[in-house]
């Protein structure tokens, strides 16, 4: 199995304090984005790859792709996962792949979502998706930016 070093939910995916600081903080070398619907969209895959830096490479995949990829040997490169929502962290848990903690960093407000923890917004079926991966002893906390603190997500879904 790939080496997970950070994994986080923030629906912009790649933005600037993603590829300025996560990727750094968490020491990574290697972006794996999850998402069924930017993997089919090769104008939005294309922007996504002009924003990363040379040195960071970035797999954009749809879920049965990522579970494969994630599940195949280590290559030495550093992953860090990056999803939309927690619906994507779910496929890939039910399917085997061992996540030590969530950072959910980053998830708007719009219709059927309600604001759960300062701009974190989120539908119920959002919230059952974040409860089944504590359930499943994953830490998930909330931390926007770096400097944050984490905030345990169990307290308020």
């Amino acid at each position: 199995m790939k080496q997970i070093v950070w994994t986080r939910i923030d629906d912009r995916l790649i933005h600037g304090q993603v590829m300025t600081q996560w990727i750094q903080h968490a020491s990574a070398n290697e972006v794996v984005i999850v998402d069924d619907g930017v993997a089919k969209d090769t104008f939005i895959q294309m922007i996504m790859k002009s924003s990363v830096p040379a040195k960071i490479s970035l797999k954009i995949l749809n879920t049965q792709d990522a579970i494969e990829y994630l599940n195949g040997e280590d290559n030495g490169k550093k992953e860090f996962i990056l999803v939309k929502t927690p619906q994507a962290l779910v496929a890939l848990t039910d399917a085997g792949i061992k996540l030590d903690f969530v950072n959910v960093g980053g998830i708007g407000a719009k219709a059927g979502r309600k604001t759960l923890y300062k701009n974190i917004s989120t539908s119920e079926a959002e919230n059952k998706d974040l409860r089944n991966l504590i359930d499943k002893n994953i830490k998930v906390f909330f931390r926007v930016v770096v400097s944050d603190s984490e905030e345990d997500v169990a307290k308020y879904v």
